[in-house]
């Protein structure tokens, strides 16, 4: 899993086949992970936390907090997950438009979506259920996790990098 298609097919893959259900998805993911070499896990785990980095942004932050009704870090970064989960149009319209997310999920329910914090650890239980060894440092900036350094705060851009 070297490229980004595979990445966003993976998602819609198992998104679908969990019918939208994020938890369901985190161990569909785990599973069809669990059939790569763990270097192509590594790839995947890269590719995520890019993506998650890229969301880090304040107005991102404003709109979840509007949709979830408050947004604390933790909070903040299981709806990333969650908007990663969604697929890349979801995704990429998020960050081009904030503000559009209502449209882009019109059927968003707080009690239901915007939390996939197993999502973001899918590539974590592959990697060391594959290799009894705990995923390795990836070295991007990332969301504030104990093995990764956190970003101050995020970023104020508003145009997707």
């Amino acid at each position: 899993m070297t490229d980004e298609t595979e990445f966003w097919q993976l998602i819609d893959e198992t998104r679908e086949a969990a019918e939208g259900d994020p938890v369901d998805q985190a161990e569909l993911l785990v599973d069809r992970l669990l059939a790569l070499t763990p270097d192509d896990v590594i790839d995947f785990a890269r590719l995520f936390e890019a993506r998650l980095a890229r969301a880090w942004r304040w107005d991102l932050w404003g709109a979840a907090d509007l949709l979830l009704g408050g947004a604390g870090d933790d909070s903040f970064d299981y709806f990333c997950c969650w908007l990663i989960g969604q697929g890349r149009d979801v995704f990429e319209g998020a960050l081009a438009d904030p503000d559009a997310l209502a449209d882009l999920v019109p059927d968003f329910d707080e009690e239901v979506d915007g939390d996939a914090e197993e999502l973001g650890d899918a590539a974590d239980h592959a990697y060391e259920q594959l290799t009894g060894t705990p995923l390795p440092e990836l070295g991007l900036p990332s969301r504030p996790r104990s093995r990764w350094p956190s970003p101050a705060e995020p970023s104020t851009s508003t145009t997707p990098r």
